[in-house]
Parts: structure tokens; C-alpha cells; sequence
């Protein structure tokens, strides 16, 4: 007998309840490997795809790449049935299919999707009647209906279209920001708000479906753009209010004013203000490429995102301002900033991860050799660094005992595992981004 499309929506949300359904996650990395151990912990069996054969090698042994993730819980995930593949015939065997990959952006700060295109036309081939297919990465409004559905529906072999309500025959698309914030534990994964907005009423509820088995609050938008314009609406304006603690971090040195003291002071206030904290510049994978996203889209409606872009520019503009303040301060003690041996705390783009996507110390450390200096780098969660998508670093990192022996020492990255009072005794000079020092009274230390 053949099933009518409300019959296969009814089962499809019954193979969820029983944990029956087969779900693929594609992108072992910052995003997909977290939200595959969460759906592993609620029973179901998951497999994860990677053009990676390290990741797929590692996974498989039981071990992890990811300092936030202990081994233990990659292990603990292959007993329940989680195993890693790059083999995407096998996307055929799932129920969902969630994209979970990087947009960055080119060196013409405009939108890459290669990786999300590269990987739809990896899956449609495979595609069959039912599947969901939904896509976390962050991107401009448009992406999930402009570039994703013609692509599934142009490569699959059996003609399949998407279904947008409960009596078309077909697969179902829909959209879901992921909301990962590396490093805090401050709020269970799963407490953290999912949006979802569908390609019709049917994908809307089959995807609220799947994710309510493993979140504690679904939260519907009208639309994969809605959902996409969420995402960038959510970092923008982080990165807009960065960028004003930024500039006004450089209006306060100049007025010798502590803007640090100034935010502390702000932030008592019970209502109308947010603390947001100034540093070297933005790093990861959404907030400082966000608005670049936004504003090329814009552009296609003539429309011109002013406010956002120069937020954009002042945070971009950071890792500039520190390198002329190391070569000021080194310049104070009569030496050349070529030449100079200069040691980078902090590789990674924020405290205690070992993520380096868009850091700033990656510009930063990039500028210092343009103009000659000798650059080094400690981060005791990265311990080696080689070629990038963006860098080539091919350096280890340097023992902190070899303090002493260069001539600045730049907190890029305020680590908590960093003694910053004994650093401070053994170095000639600091330059601390990240007001790590603060309380500690030496001559040796320039903040900015």
C-alpha cells in the first residue's frame, strides 16, 4: 500500500519518538561533532560525514580533535551505534541530513559557499522520498531557497522536488542557525533555543520535530529567511557593539581614561546596557564574517548597510592598532620592531579553545613578520600550528620558561591557565589586549 504524505509525516515523527530514525550530520568540526554527541545522547544512531579521513580515522578510533570534547564522550558515542564516514552514498540509509560547514569568506570579503555547495551536490545524487534536509551554517537570507534547493533538486537522479506541505511528494528542506559559543559552559547545549524555519508548513514541523527530541525549546520562524536573517541579526549585533568599545578603547587611552574601569562601572546599571569587552580584534567563525554576509546581500537590493559595515571595518581595523602599539612601546625602549623577538600568547580567537578560525593573533603575528620581527607563539591548547586556509604558520608552541628571552610578550589571548603575575616578573616588555594584567603594577606593561 502507498503511504499518503500525511502518512509519511505521521511516521517520519514516530521513527523520531522511537528513536528509530537514521540521522547524518555533515561536518565533524566545531559545530557537527557537538550536535552529533547531543543527538547520540538521546538514542539515536548517528553517522558523520567528513571529506576529512583524519577526522573519519580519528572519530572511528574513539578519539577526539577538539579540546572541549573529552575522548570519553566520542567513545561512550560509538557504543550507542555513532561511527564516521566519507562516504556519502550513505546518505541514502538517512532519515535527516544536517549540514553543519564552514561559509567563510573570500579574500574579497564576500561569501564563500563552496563548502555548503560542494556538499549539496555531494548529497543530492543520494537523495530519496521523505528525507529532511537541513542546514545549520550561517549565511546571508536566501541561501537555503536560492542555492541549496535548485541544487538538490537539479542532482538527484529520480527528479525529486521539495515538498512544501503535507500532499506534495517529495524531500523536505529547512533552515537552523546553529548557536555554538565555544568555550562557555554556563548554559546546557541543549537549553540553548533552536530556530528553525522551513521550505513550508511540512518541513517547518518535521524539523521542530527533530530538533525538539534533543533541544528544550523550538522556536518556528515563517521561513528559512527569517531563520537566516536571525543568525546574522544575533552576531551582528555583537560585532556592532564590539566595535564601539574598540573605538572607545582608543578614544580612552588617548584621554588616559581606563576604559575597562569605565564598562564595570557601566554595567551596574539594571537596565538599558549590555557589557561587551574590547580586544585585539574579532575572531571565530561568525561575528566578524557576519556582516560582510549581510551587506553583499544587501547590495542586490540596492541597499547599502553603512552602520554595519563600519562596525565590520573598526573591528577588522584592531589587530593594526595593536601591532602600532607594540612598535611604539618597544620604540619608548630604543628598539626596532624589525629584528625584535616578539612572543604571542594566545593563538586560539578567544579564552580556553583551541579554535583558531579568524583569530586576530593570525593577523597580528602576520604584520609583526611583514615588518621584520621574530614571531613565536604559546598557546597551551594549540600546540603546533601549520598551514591554514588562511595561514601558514608551520610553528610550534614555545615553552613559557623562554619568557625572558624576547623582547615583548603580546596577550593576545587571556587564557586562564596563564600565570600572568609571574609572566609579567620574567618579561621586558608587555603588551596586554585583553586587560589579563589588570591589578598588576609594572613599568614593563603597555595596555591597549
Amino acid at each position: 500500500m502507498t503511504l499518503t504524505s500525511l502518512d509519511r509525516t505521521a511516521e517520519f515523527k514516530r521513527r523520531i519518538e522511537t528513536r528509530e530514525a537514521r540521522i547524518g550530520i555533515v561536518g565533524m568540526g566545531y559545530v557537527g561533532l557537538p550536535l552529533a554527541l547531543l543527538f547520540s545522547e538521546e538514542r539515536f544512531v548517528i553517522t558523520g560525514f567528513d571529506v576529512d579521513p583524519r577526522k573519519v580515522e580519528t572519530l572511528n578510533l574513539g578519539g577526539s580533535y577538539i579540546v572541549r570534547i573529552p575522548a570519553a564522550e566520542i567513545e561512550q558515542a560509538r557504543k550507542s551505534g555513532f561511527s564516521a564516514t566519507a562516504d556519502y552514498a550513505r546518505i541514502a540509509d538517512m532519515d535527516v541530513v544536517i549540514i553543519c560547514v564552514p561559509t567563510p569568506l573570500s579574500e574579497y570579503h564576500e561569501p564563500d559557499l563552496s563548502y555548503v555547495t560542494g556538499t549539496v551536490r555531494s548529497i543530492a545524487p543520494h537523495l530519496r522520498e521523505g528525507q529532511l534536509i537541513v542546514l545549520e551554517s550561517t549565511t546571508y537570507p536566501g541561501t537555503t531557497e536560492e542555492a541549496v534547493v535548485p541544487l538538490l533538486e537539479k542532482g538527484n537522479p529520480s527528479g525529486l522536488c521539495v515538498a512544501r506541505d503535507t500532499v506534495s511528494h517529495g524531500f523536505y528542506v529547512a533552515f537552523s542557525p546553529e548557536r555554538e559559543d565555544p568555550g562557555n559552559d554556563s548554559i546546557a547545549r541543549r537549553d540553548i533555543p533552536k530556530v528553525v524555519g522551513g521550505c513550508g508548513p511540512a518541513a517547518a514541523e518535521l524539523a521542530s520535530a527533530v530538533y525538539g527530541s534533543i533541544f528544550s525549546r523550538i522556536v518556528p520562524v515563517s521561513s528559512p529567511e527569517a531563520a537566516e536573517m536571525t543568525k546574522l541579526l544575533e552576531n551582528i549585533y555583537r560585532c556592532v557593539n564590539i566595535a564601539l568599545v574598540n573605538e572607545l578603547k582608543q578614544l580612552c587611552m588617548r584621554m588616559g581614561i581606563d576604559i575597562f574601569e569605565v564598562i564595570e562601572a557601566a554595567k551596574t546599571k539594571p537596565f538599558g546596557f549590555q557589557a561587551f569587552y574590547p580586544g585585539p580584534g574579532l575572531g571565530g567563525h561568525c561575528i566578524p564574517i557576519d556582516p560582510f554576509y549581510l551587506s553583499w546581500k544587501a547590495k542586490q537590493f540596492d541597499f547599502h548597510t553603512r552602520f554595519i559595515e563600519l562596525a565590520g571595518e573598526v573591528n577588522i581595523a584592531m589587530p593594526y592598532f595593536v601591532v602600532e602599539n607594540i612598535i611604539e612601546a618597544l620604540s619608548q625602549r630604543r628598539k626596532s620592531l624589525s629584528g625584535s623577538r616578539v612572543l604571542i600568547l594566545g593563538l586560539a580567537y578567544k579564552r580556553d579553545i583551541d579554535d583558531l578560525r579568524e583569530s586576530p593573533s593570525l593577523t597580528i603575528i602576520e604584520l609583526l613578520q611583514k615588518r621584520g620581527a621574530i614571531v613565536e607563539y604559546n598557546d597551551p591548547f594549540i600546540p603546533s600550528a601549520g598551514q591554514g586556509r588562511k595561514y601558514a604558520l608551520n610553528m610550534t608552541s614555545t615553552p613559557l620558561d623562554r619568557v625572558p628571552e624576547f623582547d615583548c610578550v603580546v596577550i593576545a589571548t587571556d587564557h586562564s591557565q596563564y600565570n600572568y603575575r609571574d609572566i609579567v616578573s620574567k618579561a621586558q616588555l608587555v603588551v596586554d589586549t585583553r586587560n589579563a594584567t589588570r591589578g598588576i603594577e609594572a613599568v614593563d606593561i603597555v595596555r591597549c
